[in-house]
């Protein structure tokens, strides 16, 4: 059995999709789109940078998904396959579920680019610059990192945002409580603590105001029929009725990514090859949670053709 899955925040590049953009016009229509959708030339910050506009929240949610829809259409469209034929699930870390729900077909392209601008601008409004954090844990496992989080938070917010395989946890919270935390990782066990580069402490209770938003623009978007089913984020367990998988990305907003979790069910359900969309981001940590399962990315021109033989 086979799925299909795609990455989240963190796996952008200046340059991403130019490639395949420059090989195939079914490329440049998905990032034609997606500009047209969103109102913006997003295609030309992906290709040309500066970087630090890639790494704005708003830009980089939607220009990860286009990638990563770039590449199966391509394969979809040029390979003469369909993804209900060649995979049994699907699955999306943090953002990657609206990709994944994109690639299903419970979102037109256009609805999921809008969306996901929606998701980056209500999450960085969600909580002031600076008030706060995120940081990987490394070497901790879900335990671990729970204790440390509990330990540091003294009244904050301080909680698991990513369970993303036995090696790596991230949280997320108040500034204070995370640089609490990285200051305590010794003293847990922990390898090491890491603040992460974002703008805004994504998955945990402060950005409730967030959920609130996407559950509005949610709404107004009525998701249609799934054409492979997905596991989702907060439940690591499959979904197909596209109203509840609607439902869990307002949760998700707030809540875990139970990214591990949702490796280990996919394998216990009888996935033993998974095929990563855009980056080479997830699939390692579905190994290192999964064990003996196979792994491809999938980015290039060069990349899909070889899929498609192997398919």
């Amino acid at each position: 059995m086979r799925a299909f899955v795609f990455p989240g925040q963190g796996s952008q590049k200046v340059g991403m999709g130019r490639e395949l953009a420059d090989a195939s016009a079914v490329a440049r229509e998905v990032f034609e789109e997606v500009d047209d959708a969103i109102g913006q030339n997003l295609s030309k910050i992906m290709w040309e940078g500066p970087e630090d506009a890639l790494a704005l929240t708003e830009n980089g949610q939607p220009a990860i998904m286009a990638n990563a829809i770039a590449v199966l259409r391509v394969l979809e469209k040029e390979g003469g396959l369909t993804i209900a034929e060649k995979c049994d699930y699907l699955a999306g870390h943090s953002l990657g579920e609206y990709t994944a729900l994109c690639a299903a077909g419970a979102f037109s392209l256009a609805d999921t680019a809008r969306l996901l601008k929606q998701r980056g601008q209500a999450m960085q409004a969600a909580v002031p610059v600076g008030e706060g954090a995120m940081a990987a844990l490394l070497g901790a496992d879900i335990e671990k990192a729970q204790a440390l989080a509990d330990a540091v938070a003294q009244g904050e917010v301080c909680t698991v945002a990513n369970d993303n395989d036995p090696s790596q946890v991230v949280l997320s919270g108040h500034a204070g409580a995370i640089e609490r935390a990285i200051a305590a990782v010794k003293e847990h066990g922990i390898k090491r603590g890491i603040a992460l580069p974002v703008s805004a402490p994504f998955h945990c209770p402060l950005m409730m105001p967030a959920a609130d938003a996407m559950a509005e623009a949610l709404d107004k978007t009525s998701p249609g029929p799934l054409r492979v089913p997905i596991f989702a984020n907060v439940t690591a367990t499959m979904v197909s009725d596209p109203e509840e998988a609607k439902r869990l990305l307002v949760e998700q907003v707030t809540g875990r990514v139970r990214w591990r979790e949702s490796a280990i069910a996919m394998a216990e359900a009888g996935v033993d090859t998974f095929v990563e969309f855009g980056a080479k981001v997830v699939g390692p940590m579905i190994k290192r949670s999964a064990g003996d399962v196979a792994i491809t990315s999938v980015a290039t021109m060069d990349a899909i053709e070889t899929l498609v033989k192997d398919l």
